[in-house]
């Protein structure tokens, strides 16, 4: 797809500064730039001070000067083609009579109209001409309008190097004079630069310099120009409703100031969303829509990138033919304008139809004229998705190890443009969207391994494996342990910690909203206020990062390798299993301290087809044998169930897998009985997001000291004001909603998508007190009713103790993780409401010496599938706190036999010695044995994740 930037050279082009001519001139010219042509007209032209002749030869080049200008405001190519006739009429006579400020203003325009013409070489000539006379001149604001538009040829000439050079030049008169709207569209332009090269972070940082720039000198359309910028890196980095969100915002402002050009890129640029979301007719629709204007207005180069565009949706809706229509009507477009960007994604996108159509060959003469393109203009995505498809297209002719020489680079590629981007958020949605490199190399790797089984490819196939998956996580453990903040600039800390108080007064604001007469549109306002405050404090978390002394420290923690697994982290008796689903087929290394096997299983469709059937079955509660648990069993399991023996099973899923509890599935291949036998008879199972995970947390642990006391307890929290036990505290009449309770808006949004209700969980208390009674009272805290509040969960007290044990609801929110969280009392002692939510990233902020943190609540092991991350949610969030291991639930369980469960649980641990993931096997295994709670969906929700030792 080609996306389309916008570049602030064309806004500088007719904007003057006019030594030795009449102020009206300048009027004139200004008003032409607003394109009031009519009124410009009427404005007379100041000739004094020449001789007659002179002053016939000034009328005429002003009146060739004039038309040239209507004609280049048309914007036709056709127009554009008289419009240098007329500025070529023109330039001699201001020669002649020595108008060297009317000669600077014309060669500018000469030099514009071929760029705009595509021809950038004639084009560099004339603003060449225009950069030396606004020098001899003394113009220094015609200077940096030269400087950037110069600037921009190089860039679209793919000369970046160059192109940032003019720019820093503009960039520095522009401070020196202090233009900071000059200022705020150089820097827009560097970010193009960056954009181009494929460095999104360090674009990022200058488009959002731009803006602000641009907000605090109220120039409107700049403002949506950057806004637009912005959006294609979000679009870049996988984030399709941001980037949506952003381009919303522009459009109605180029309609509303006519700017056709600006309209047309936001309209093509919608349409490549739609079609990175697999909504094709949308995609189409704008994409279309946008083709209609570039026409209109004459733009080549947009014209060859809709074009482009258009083809990629016919490519979608499998109309190859009609795609490489297009893109053939694209391509000469392309070489004529000498868009060196433009047509490498173009000459990529012909090779992939032709590799789609069977023709590997032509698909390779493609991918090879594109290559040398995005490795001239510096744009390294571009460079890896090329190499990627030479991959693909030699793997189909049949040459396995040529393709590995080239998915070899591009994991390189993909692996340095990931440790560039600062911000964890976009770090892990750019890392999603090239998982499909990651797949591709894991499953070449095992063919070759089907081929050549003792050459090894197994083992650094699982070695891709852990590369691909919970990178984030691995970095997040690390910098745990490093104070980030600390000598950081005081001017970044301060930003950080106004901009949270803006975010709680804006949830206060809320608050007020929701407990008066409110309209939609006011919450939708203030909803948008908050996401945009929200922004602005993940990048200064982000530029804290950046400038962090201990952070720039960390060295990115490299995942482990297969003899590195083996020594550090299996044992004698611990089996690793670890899944990869794939597009056409998927894989299971099963790995002990001495040994790898692997075997090939069905592609991810099948597999996550069982999966969800199995899932239906197994949250049913009457069912205590299904059907699916041996289907899915057989799949995942039948290829490993020689090397399953008693052992430990770590097991490290992928996709749909990560939903299902390992403990309930059967063991395949074993002598068939009529009743159920779960896995869990004969293995103790851990799970976790990567076994590179283990190795993090067992390193930052061992010198840790332990708590000095043993257990707290949060249960039983108080949800409702109808609850009993507020019946004596509530006033009357009722409280004022206190300025610091937040918790209204921030349950508001995260519950928005779910149907979760807040009943009182009668069990937790009985659950609690009956695991306290294991531990000596001066070892333990109970904290019930009102004190099973946010308070004593966010406060330095629970640092104290090894174990801590929530009893309460937890809410998963899939669409926005970040409002995933534990909900705790939302009531004081007084009946006033108080803020109950721990939210994830209140989790993230915690500081615990836990060995043992037990989530005894729904849903809890659950949150967003990020592809390369796995499931983000609260588990990371405590394990980023400070605890290497946590039971969670991957449903929404039983109050009466969860509790049944955890008194067990801890009577193993706390009196018989039991570790963690030995315990809740044997409690879940006793807790099936009775009658009343044997089918799975009573005990088999929770798993325990991280260390097991």
């Amino acid at each position: 797809m080609t996306k389309f930037k916008i570049s602030d050279s064309i806004q500088w082009q007719f904007i003057p500064f006019v030594a030795g001519r009449s102020i009206l001139v300048l009027t004139s010219v200004l008003l032409f730039t607003e394109s009031n042509i009519a009124i410009a007209k009427e404005y007379p032209v100041n000739i004094a001070q020449t001789t007659q002749t002179n002053d016939a030869i000034h009328t005429a080049a002003e009146l060739a000067y004039k038309e040239g200008k209507q004609l280049y405001q048309q914007g036709t190519a056709e127009s554009l083609l008289k419009a240098i006739a007329k500025f070529q009429e023109a330039l001699p006579l201001y020669r002649k009579i020595g108008d060297r400020s009317s000669e600077a203003f014309t060669v500018a325009h000469l030099g514009k109209i071929y760029s705009d013409l595509g021809q950038q070489e004639k084009a560099l000539d004339y603003l060449n001409q225009a950069l030396l006379l606004r020098r001899q001149l003394g113009d220094k604001t015609g200077e940096t309008i030269t400087l950037n538009n110069i600037g921009s040829t190089y860039s679209d000439l793919g000369e970046l190097q160059k192109a940032l050079d003019y720019f820093h030049q503009a960039l520095l008169i522009n401070r020196e004079i202090g233009d900071k709207t000059g200022e705020a569209r150089t820097i827009n332009n560097i970010g193009n630069v960056y954009l181009n090269s494929g460095e999104s972070q360090k674009a990022l940082d200058y488009f959002q310099q731009s803006l602000s720039l641009r907000r605090e000198v109220g120039d409107k359309l700049g403002e949506a120009r950057t806004i637009n910028n912005i959006s294609l890196i979000y679009l870049d980095l996988g984030q399709k409703q941001k980037a949506l969100d952003y381009l919303q915002q522009c459009l109605p402002i180029y309609k509303q100031m006519g700017d056709e050009s600006a309209e047309s890129i936001s309209l093509n640029n919608i349409g490549t969303i739609y079609l990175d979301s697999g909504e094709q007719q949308k995609a189409l629709n704008y994409l279309q829509q946008s083709l209609v204007l570039r026409k209109q207005i004459g733009d080549k180069l947009g014209e060859a990138r809709t074009l482009n565009n258009i083809g990629n949706v016919y490519s979608k809706f499998g109309e190859k033919q009609k795609a490489l229509d297009y893109f053939h009507q694209s391509l000469p477009l392309f070489q004529s304008v000498e868009n060196k960007l433009g047509l490498a994604a173009n000459l990529n996108n012909i090779g992939s139809i032709y590799s789609d159509l069977g023709e590997q060959k032509k698909a390779l003469d493609y991918y090879q004229q594109s290559l040398p393109l995005y490795q001239k203009v510096g744009n390294r995505g571009g460079e890896a998705l090329t190499i990627y498809n030479i991959a693909s297209a030699q793997r189909k002719q049949g040459n396995l190890n040529a393709a590995l020489t080239q998915i070899k680079i591009v994991i390189n590629i993909v692996e340095d443009l990931r440790t560039k981007i600062n911000s964890q958020e976009l770090r892990t949605s750019y890392f999603a969207t090239v998982q499909n490199y990651y797949q591709f190399y894991i499953d070449l790797l095992m063919q070759l391994h089907k081929q050549q089984p003792s050459q090894g490819y197994d083992a650094l196939a699982l070695q891709i494996s852990e590369r691909a998956r919970a990178r984030s996580l691995l970095e997040l453990l690390t910098e745990a342990k490093a104070d980030i903040r600390q000598g950081v600039e005081p001017k970044l800390l301060s930003q950080e910690k106004n901009l949270q108080q803006q975010i709680d007064v804006l949830e206060k604001r809320r608050i007020q909203l929701l407990g008066g007469n409110y309209t939609q549109i006011q919450l939708q306002a203030l909803e948008k206020e908050n996401e945009a405050v929200l922004e602005q404090y993940q990048q200064v978390q982000t530029q804290i990062r950046a400038t962090s002394p201990h952070y720039a420290a960390l060295t990115q923690p490299q995942p482990l390798s297969l003899a590195q697994i083996q020594q550090q982290v299996l044992d004698e008796d611990t089996l690793l299993l670890e899944y990869s689903l794939g597009e056409n087929r998927s894989y299971v290394w099963a790995v002990t301290n001495k040994s790898i096997t692997s075997y090939e299983l069905p592609k991810r469709a099948d597999i996550e087809a069982i999966v969800q059937k199995f899932r239906q079955e197994i949250t049913t509660p009457y069912l205590k044998h299904s059907p699916s648990i041996d289907a899915l069993s057989k799949i995942i399991l039948a290829p490993v169930a020689p090397q399953l023996q008693n052992k430990r099973l770590v097991v490290v899923s992928d996709g749909a897998l990560q939903y299902v509890p390992f403990g309930a599935l059967t063991k395949p291949n074993s002598q068939q009985t009529s009743s159920y036998e779960p896995l869990l008879i004969n293995h103790e199972i851990i799970t976790l997001p990567s076994v590179s995970t283990v190795a993090i947390l067992r390193s930052e642990h061992k010198e840790r000291k332990p708590a000095t006391k043993t257990l707290v307890v949060l249960a039983d929290p108080i949800f409702s004001i109808d609850d009993e036990r507020l019946q004596s505290k509530v006033q009357v009449p009722p409280a004022p909603v206190p300025e610091d309770n937040l918790n209204t808006l921030a349950l508001s949004r995260a519950t928005r998508d779910s149907d979760i209700s807040f009943k009182r969980l009668q069990f937790t208390r009985q659950e609690a007190e009956e695991i306290l009674a294991l531990v000596p009272a001066d070892k333990a805290k109970s904290a019930f009713d009102f004190t099973a509040s946010r308070n004593t969960a966010t406060s330095n007290d629970l640092s104290q103790y090894s174990i801590i044990h929530f009893a309460t609801h937890g809410i998963l929110n899939s669409k926005h993780p970040e409002l995933s969280g534990i909900v705790l009392s939302l009531f004081d002692n007084k009946g006033v409401p108080e803020n109950g939510f721990l939210r994830l990233h209140d989790i993230f902020n915690l500081n615990l010496k836990a060995e043992l943190v037990v989530l005894s609540a729904c849903k809890t092991g659950l949150g967003e599938e990020v592809k390369g991350e796995g499931l983000v949610g609260l588990t990371r969030g405590f394990m980023y706190a400070g605890s290497p291991r946590v039971v969670v639930s991957l449903w929404s369980v039983d109050d009466q036999a969860t509790s049944e469960l955890m008194k067990v649980f801890y009577k193993k641990m706390l009196q018989e010695g039991l570790k963690p993931a030995a315990a809740l096997r044997t409690a879940q295994l006793e807790i099936w044995r009775t009658q009343k709670y044997a089918a799975p969906y009573y005990w088999a929700a929770f798993t325990l994740q991280g260390e097991w030792k």
